[in-house]
């Protein structure tokens, strides 16, 4: 290949490259530079040719030349300049930081002959980390509690009461909504704790059946059921000295919850597959958006263990309950899918948020996560308008308006089917089964009415639950 062509050549691969590059010679005068380069300093290229390279104001060069009986160029002193962070100044007086990476150039003799120089334009990476500070600032503030954000009264009371429950060794449990945060603080509990260099083990009671929840459990023996090929902790072995979270505890077989009971009462669990005693010391925390309670009156979840593990317990309000908490955590998801999706959505509409405001959210914190997920990808513009959420918030007002304008119709039937309920309850002593037949509908239906209407019945007395 001709030199002519070779030239060509490389200065096609040069100009390829994204990152700046820059050849001075021996005295700092420029003598190339490549198309990135020249994007990265606004300068055209007759413009920097001839220059010293000491007119692009490197902040690194200007402190180099500071110093006294020091080479004029740390490069050429020292051979290479490896990740060196500065700032230059643009041909349009702007500042640019870069990373700059550079080594001098020596012919067949080990004469330097010059100096090459990369640079990479850093400047978007800064501005997202320093978003990225401010938007942990503002996590770590006042409004917030291990990352939960609430300066409503209720959620305050949560707050104090995690506080309090995280001195003691008793079993805790978190009762609310689908949504509401519950595994949050659970882990609070946990982090607060004096046992919050140990173990933090977690498990969904719901995800498993019986067999092979009792083997996460407790763990299982080799030769113990088909599969077993192996000895095998578990999950409250692998949680000793700390904290085990046991989410949608009310979905807990009767069966386990005899032998959970065990381990509360005497600090112990046996493999399955075995009958060995093993200690553990273990800090149960669990979760349910179940009524336990009612739960306990149908026969579906054990008196005893009930108030086991309901020592602590802690109610988490719905997020309609929770005033003045919906904008803050509004503008906490907006912020922190900024920063994820770094589409240039710059604030919430007065008319969106009003929407937000009015909505009941019945999927809670989670629910108005996943709006904005939806929001961010459906807007287009700089703001999230009321037209960017979900269709279920924006037809929410309407549907409202609408319930109530058939509220006086259905309240005499609402009013006919809680009587009849209510005398065939007694007619049947409380049995619901019994009720059930005598009003030809299904169990589950006389269960779901009693809850709809906030009664209960108890020594053929009847109440009313405060709602």
């Amino acid at each position: 290949m001709k030199k002519q062509a070779l030239n060509e050549y490389w200065k096609t691969v040069v100009d390829t490259i994204q990152e700046g590059v820059m050849i001075v010679a021996p005295g700092g005068v420029i003598v190339s530079a490549n198309r990135a380069f020249l994007q990265l300093t606004g300068y055209e290229i007759d413009e920097l040719i001839g220059q010293p390279c000491s007119s692009l104001n490197c902040t690194a060069c200007h402190l180099e030349r500071k110093r006294e009986n020091h080479h004029w160029c740390r490069l050429f002193r020292e051979g290479y300049l490896k990740k060196q962070r500065c700032v230059l100044t643009r041909r349009d007086g702007s500042k640019v930081h870069i990373f700059k990476n550079a080594s001098v150039l020596k012919n067949s003799s080990g004469k330097v002959i010059g100096a090459v120089e990369t640079m990479t334009d850093i400047t978007e990476l800064l501005e997202k980390e320093t978003k990225i500070e401010a938007f942990k600032r503002e996590l770590s503030g006042r409004d917030t509690f291990h990352g939960m954000i609430g300066v409503s009264s209720v959620m305050q009371r949560v707050f104090n009461l995690v506080n309090n429950a995280a001195d003691s060794d008793a079993p805790v449990i978190i009762y609310g909504e689908s949504g509401t945060g519950k595994e949050l603080i659970a882990h609070a509990v946990h982090e607060i704790s004096n046992r919050r260099d140990f173990p933090y083990i977690k498990v969904n009671c719901a995800a498993l059946n019986e067999s092979l929840l009792e083997s996460e459990l407790f763990g299982h023996i080799k030769g113990a059921f088909t599969t077993a090929i192996q000895d095998r902790k578990g999950r409250f072995e692998a949680a000793d000295r700390g904290c085990i979270f046991l989410d949608e505890i009310g979905d807990l077989p009767l069966a386990t919850q005899v032998k959970l009971l065990r381990v509360l009462e005497e600090k112990i669990i046996e493999r399955v597959g075995d009958n060995s005693p093993i200690p553990i010391n273990v800090r149960i925390i669990s979760a349910t958006n179940k009524d336990l309670m009612q739960m306990v009156r149908e026969g579906e979840f054990r008196e005893d263990f009930f108030y086991r593990i309901n020592v602590i317990p802690i109610h988490i309000p719905p997020v309609r309950e929770r005033n003045g908490d919906i904008a803050l955590l509004a503008e906490s998801f907006f912020r922190q899918l900024q920063l994820k999706t770094e589409k240039n959505i710059k604030r919430i509409s007065k008319r969106a948020m009003n929407l937000l405001l009015q909505y009941n959210w019945p999927g809670n914190v989670r629910e108005l996560r996943s709006t904005f997920e939806y929001a961010f990808v459906t807007c287009q513009g700089a703001a999230i308008r009321s037209e960017d959420l979900p269709p279920v918030i924006q037809n929410y007002k309407n549907r409202a308006k609408e319930s109530r304008s058939v509220e006086p119709i259905l309240s005499d039937k609402k009013q006919r089917q809680k009587q009849e309920l209510m005398d065939a309850l007694d007619a049947a002593g409380g049995n619901q089964s019994q009720a059930a037949d005598i009003l030809g509908v299904s169990r589950v239906t006389v269960w779901n009415r009693m809850k709809k209407f906030g009664i209960h019945y108890e020594k053929k007395v009847w109440q009313k639950q405060n709602s």
